[in-house]
C-alpha cells in the first residue's frame, strides 16, 4: 500500500475556492478507487500549504486511477474548476510507503 500526498500551494485569498475542490474530489477520489484520508487546508501558520492524502495500492493501480478520474464527469469538472479559479499555484506528488508497522502495538 502507498500513501500518496499532493502538497498544494494555494492562493490564500481563494481559500474557499480550493474547499469546494476539495469537497468535490471528496466523492470523486473514492468512487474512482483510491482509499482517500482527506484534504487539509490552512488553519495556523502558512496561509498557502494545504494537502491532500489518499491510499492507493501500487503504482500500477494508481495509473488505473488516474485514468478512471480523469473519465469521471466530476472529476473533470473539477479539474476544469481548478484551471479556471487558478487557486492552485503549485501541486506535488510523493508517494510514501509506511514502515513502522505495526505501531502502537502493546510489548
Amino acid at each position: 500500500m502507498l500513501t500518496c500526498i499532493i502538497r498544494y500551494h494555494i492562493d490564500p485569498t481563494k481559500k474557499a475556492q480550493f474547499a469546494q475542490y476539495a469537497r468535490n474530489w471528496g466523492t470523486a477520489i473514492p468512487r474512482c478507487g483510491a482509499d482517500l484520508i482527506g484534504y487539509y487546508a490552512p488553519h495556523e501558520g502558512s496561509s498557502t500549504l494545504a494537502y491532500g492524502i489518499y491510499n492507493i495500492p501500487s503504482l500500477g493501480a494508481y495509473e488505473q486511477y488516474r485514468d478512471r478520474l480523469a473519465a469521471d464527469p466530476l472529476g473533470r469538472e473539477n479539474y476544469d474548476f481548478a484551471q479556471s479559479e487558478k487557486f492552485l499555484l503549485r501541486e506535488d506528488r510523493t508517494f510514501l510507503k509506511l514502515v513502522s508497522s505495526p505501531h502502537g502495538a502493546a510489548k
